[in-house]
């Protein structure tokens, strides 16, 4: 039975009389400001932004408020149970971390800080398909603790192929892959700082480390989008000497060998493959007993023929609003997409959550879990492992006492009835 909210509260407090504070701060405002003064320009706007103009990712965040919470009175919730269960493992709590690319650009701990973390939490972690950390050292910090792969689907299925062994092989429990980035969003933020961070070889450990990609090397066209109207600058020299060092090799032999600047190319050359269509999904099926879990779901006809083809779950995501500028909230979709689906099917839910309310919220209307995103990145900016061990024990606190104080004593008594629209 979950007493977390209570205890972090009676934890916070008591450490108060002696002076001490939060080593991140409670508010998502004030949390993701703090990250903003110690991360580098380029890195923030890389984390912080979304497409276009942003409406989307405004769109998110105020989706919520369309909905009320309902408390009911005269309940005994001294003994709640915050617990859910999720493809055959039962969680303490219905909160994974969502996948959350080039993590070295918040802190040099990177995805091992964020793994010892869910680790310490019990919460899964959805190792990112373009980490700053391979999926096998991650899994080494987190013993039996249960972690997910996220996939890109690449234009070498024998890649695909090849990320999906590994992922089971270092026991991962699910496979998501996520449609919504088969190009990249118009990120302005980002455009206007010229940065795109895999361009200095960063986030792209997955493939580094990956035999299939490295035999690919031999394959890497001569010239690439990397090369195309590249003058050489100071600039230059220094983005290829910090490409050098952040490759897995020595310096000596990354010079000598030219392979990081190779992996670049062929990165880029096939990370992304906007081709991809339901046809292509029995491959994976093919290549995986996992539980398979499609993220980026928005209309509930992609949801419904989901559920159709066999796909084991949804995750009901915008990709935070990095993609499509104007696109419908994450929120608002997750209501008609387990319409769609009925509610014995998993809907998981992502883009937005920003308290223990909004999760709240989106159980009520059929999520089974909601994605952590950019909090646990600032808290990973703020203060390494500890950072993000906090947000998620802060999440996990309000979401404890939101539920009691509104009158649930388990995940199962928050249905449509404990929410209204405005």
């Amino acid at each position: 039975m979950s007493e977390i909210g209570r205890k972090r509260q009676s934890e916070i407090y008591v450490q108060g009389v002696s002076g001490a504070r939060p080593k991140v701060p409670i508010s998502m405002a004030r949390l993701e400001a703090q990250a903003s003064q110690i991360m580098s320009p380029e890195a923030f706007a890389y984390i912080a932004g979304g497409a276009g103009l942003e409406s989307t990712m405004d769109n998110n965040l105020r989706a919520f408020e369309a909905d009320r919470i309902v408390p009911r009175m005269l309940v005994d919730v001294s003994e709640r149970d915050t617990s859910v269960e999720l493809f055959g493992r039962r969680l303490e709590s219905p909160f994974l971390l969502a996948p959350i690319g080039v993590q070295e650009m918040a802190h040099p701990d990177a995805d091992l800080a964020t793994a010892r973390a869910a680790a310490a939490t019990g919460v899964p972690m959805i190792f990112s398909n373009q980490a700053s950390v391979s999926m096998e050292k991650c899994a080494a910090e987190m013993g039996d603790s249960p972690r997910w792969f996220q996939l890109y689907w690449s234009k070498s299925n024998d890649l695909v192929a090849s990320l999906v062994s590994r992922a089971e092989a270092c026991g991962c429990e699910a496979i998501v892959v996520t449609l919504d980035t088969t190009l990249l969003g118009w990120r302005i933020r980002d455009l206007d700082l010229a940065y795109l961070p895999f361009l200095r070889g960063k986030g792209i450990a997955q493939y580094t480390s990956d035999p299939v990609f490295q035999k690919l090397l031999a394959e890497t066209p001569a010239n690439s989008e990397v090369d195309q109207d590249r003058k050489i600058t100071l600039d230059t020299v220094k983005a290829i000497a910090q490409l050098m060092t952040t490759y897995p090799d020595d310096l000596l032999s990354n010079v000598r060998s030219g392979k990081p600047l190779a992996a670049v190319r062929q990165f880029i050359n096939i990370y992304s493959r906007p081709s991809l269509t339901w046809e292509d999904l029995p491959f994976l099926r093919e290549h995986t007993k996992l539980p398979i879990i499609l993220k980026g779901i928005q209309h509930p006809d992609d949801a419904k023929r989901a559920k159709d083809e066999g796909v084991d779950g949804i995750i009901v995501s915008n990709h935070g609003g990095r993609q499509v500028d104007g696109a419908v909230a994450s929120y608002e979709a997750l209501k008609s997409c387990v319409a769609a689906t009925g509610p014995d099917y998993p809907v998981l839910f992502d883009s937005g959550i920003r308290s223990g309310a909004d999760a709240f919220k989106a159980i009520a209307h059929g999520a089974r879990a909601v994605c952590l995103g950019r909090p646990y990145i600032w808290g990973l900016a703020l203060a390494g492992e500890e950072g993000v061990k906090e947000v998620i024990t802060n999440f996990k606190a309000d979401f404890d006492l939101t539920m009691g104080l509104a009158g649930c004593r388990s995940i199962a008594e928050i249905d449509a009835n404990a929410v209204r629209s405005v």
